[in-house]
């Protein structure tokens, strides 16, 4: 009999989703560019499936310059507009528009802190990732995941509420969420 590794039920059989929740959920990130990328993904899925999204990665990845910060940050309105026909990204003109504004904003807080990892990893106990034991439902938010998006909203930010704030956490491993018995895990 084969013995099969156990995964966070929420992956599924899906290869895509197995090689993203291995590869890369609950991994803490600190590069700005790919904090940079999970911000505007998980701004994009906001009402929608993680899965919709990451299927639609690399076009995200094509449409908003490689999730290069200051590119993005100056993409004029006819550029904003012309995403609204790019055929691999959701075509919604408020989402669009706020990756281009939190672009902007993520300058201003790289400017201030010196990092947007800087920045997000200070909300963090001892700047370090939290390893959750959940014996209940993992939460949709936390009062970090709180602080943080209250903190980003007063600052301008749009597309990253609680809830997108803590599942864009887990993505980039400030929280380690993996069931007690997921071969990613640690």
């Amino acid at each position: 009999m084969m013995n099969i590794p156990k995964r966070c039920k929420w992956c599924g059989s899906d290869p895509l989703y197995i090689d993203y929740h291995d590869q890369e959920w609950g991994k803490p990130v600190y590069d700005d560019q790919t904090l940079f990328e999970f911000l505007i993904l998980e701004g994009a899925q906001a009402g929608l499936s993680w899965i919709t999204i990451l299927k639609r990665r690399e076009a995200y990845r094509e449409a908003f310059a490689g999730f290069d910060v200051e590119k993005v940050a100056a993409f004029s309105d006819l550029e904003a507009t012309a995403l609204l026909e790019h055929s691999g990204i959701i075509k919604n003109r408020l989402k669009i528009k706020s990756a281009i504004k939190n672009a902007q904003l993520v300058i201003r807080l790289q400017e201030e802190f010196g990092s947007l990892s800087n920045y997000l990893w200070s909300f963090m106990p001892d700047k370090s990732p939290l390893v959750h034991d959940f014996k209940t439902p993992i939460p949709v938010s936390t009062p970090i995941s709180d602080a943080i998006a209250k903190d980003m909203k007063k600052r301008g930010f749009t597309f990253f509420g609680t809830t997108i704030c803590y599942a864009f956490m887990q993505a980039v491993g400030m929280v380690n969420d993996h069931e007690a018995d997921c071969i990613s895990r640690f």
